[in-house]
């Protein structure tokens, strides 16, 4: 005799599998954001400069208004990748300042990186040269001890 009930097929359903065709379009599109956003600032030293330690040292906040100016201990200046006298740090410093937007202008920050052996008396020479282009907010770098 026929039987006259359906037959049902049992099937398993699986979870389909995850489709990664556009994973690496993603992937170069993020490398390539973080490349463009950040901004790697490191200087080419032309100086001997051999950093102080301190035991009153802390880390800058704001990092986006700064001159870097190296002092070697015979007194050879660099003030962020090129070399300079004394007279040519105010120029510079106005050179920069001027290209800098107003908010940033009032943040800018020199940040003075002496050897450990240059004598005060150039240090104050550089101070007063600052004074000049009004660069008055000044940090001594240093490492802790």
């Amino acid at each position: 005799m026929i039987s006259m009930q359906p037959k049902f097929r049992r099937t398993s359903h699986g979870i389909p599998g995850l489709n990664l065709a556009s994973m690496p379009d993603l992937i170069f599109t993020v490398l390539f954001f973080f490349m463009l956003v950040t901004h790697m600032r490191d200087d080419e030293l032309k100086i001997r400069y051999q950093v102080p330690s301190g035991t009153e040292v802390q880390k800058m906040q704001q990092k986006s208004a700064v001159i870097n100016l190296y002092i070697s201990a015979d007194g050879q200046v660099q003030i962020d990748n090129q070399l300079t006298t004394l007279a040519g740090i105010s120029p510079y410093i106005n050179k920069v300042r001027e290209g800098l937007s107003p908010e940033n202008q009032d943040r800018l920050t020199v940040s003075l990186k002496a050897d450990k052996r240059t004598p005060m008396g150039v240090i104050a020479d550089v101070k007063q040269e600052l004074q000049k282009s009004f660069a008055l907010k000044v940090n001594y770098s240093g490492t802790e001890q």
